[in-house]
Order: C-alpha cells, then sequence, then structure tokens
C-alpha cells in the first residue's frame, strides 16, 4: 500500500461501487481478512456481505461503507470522504440544482445530510424514512385492536337470547 488509497467519487451509485472494488484491490487483502479487520476495529462487516455489496451496483447502508473502509485500512480523514460521497449519492443533488428548464425533479428533504451524519456520528446508522417500521407498527396495532375487539364479543351478538325468542334454531335443517 505504497501508493494512495482511490478517491471516492459522488456522481451515482454505479461508480461508487466501482471505486469500493478498486479500494479492496489496493488494500490487497481477501474478504476474510477484511472481516476480521472490521472487528478488529469495532465494526461488523461479514465476508458474505462484502462480496455481495462489491458484487452489485446499488448503494451500500453507510454501516457498511465506514466498516469497509476502516477494513482496508483507509485513515480517519479518507474515511470521512468515504462517507461524505456515500450521503452525497443517497440524498441527492442540491436543491438549487434540483430545478432544471421545464421539468422540476423531486427535491431531497434539506435535512437529509444531517440526519444521515447524525445518525452514523451517534454510532448506528439510522434510515431517513422507516417506512418499513411504520407500516408494521400499523399492522401489529389493527390486529391487536381486531382483536380485543373480537375477543370481548362486540361483533357477535347475543345468539342464544335470538333463538329463544324466534323459536328457530340453530342448525340447518337436514334435507
Amino acid at each position: 500500500m505504497t501508493t494512495a488509497p482511490p478517491t471516492p467519487p459522488d456522481t451515482d451509485a454505479v461508480a461508487f461501487v466501482a471505486a469500493l472494488r478498486r479500494l479492496k484491490a489496493w488494500s490487497g487483502r481477501s474478504y476474510r481478512q477484511l472481516e476480521r479487520r472490521a472487528t478488529e476495529a469495532g465494526h461488523t462487516l461479514p465476508y458474505s456481505t462484502a462480496a455481495t455489496m462489491l458484487g452489485r451496483d446499488r448503494l451500500p447502508r453507510e454501516e457498511l461503507v465506514a466498516a469497509f473502509v476502516a477494513a482496508c485500512g483507509v485513515r480517519a480523514e479518507e474515511a470521512e470522504a468515504w462517507l461524505d460521497a456515500r450521503v452525497a449519492i443517497a440524498c441527492g443533488p442540491p436543491a438549487e440544482t434540483a430545478v432544471r428548464p421545464r421539468t422540476v425533479a423531486a427535491a431531497p428533504d434539506p435535512r437529509c445530510r444531517e440526519v444521515a451524519r447524525e445518525g452514523l456520528q451517534s454510532g448506528r446508522a439510522r434510515r431517513v424514512w422507516p417506512r418499513r417500521r411504520t407500516f408494521a407498527a400499523a399492522a401489529v396495532a389493527a390486529t391487536v385492536l381486531f382483536g380485543g375487539v373480537t375477543a370481548t364479543g362486540a361483533f357477535a351478538d347475543d345468539v342464544e337470547a335470538e333463538v329463544e325468542q324466534t323459536g328457530t334454531s340453530l342448525y340447518l335443517p337436514r334435507s
């Protein structure tokens, strides 16, 4: 590792992952060695996750990028550049460049970069839009509410009283 490590691009996810592949080649480490180095640095990076991350063209999660660059031997200030580039790609272009002639692109949330950086600095990366958790919580609440109403008998009429009043049977006649 006598040369400088590759620099992270902030253009798109495909270029970013390609730069991560170059970083792995620069480090000269195997996936198993990267896993051990990440553990020594206080991160979690299974070798299979690292291999999958480099085999795709999607933007990896921020905590994976932090673990990967630490395992490759990148210094702290250079690691920050990788994380900043990842956040820039994930959040999209700044709001002032989002407006194009005759078309308006959806501008990202102006708090996107601050929320993402704050989550990583607190030791756990947070998602900016936790849609799955919200949906799961709503589904659990609806299930509990419906189950409680059903268990109390709110949907059931007093069947025995109705049978006595009308003189009907609970069973269908046999034919």
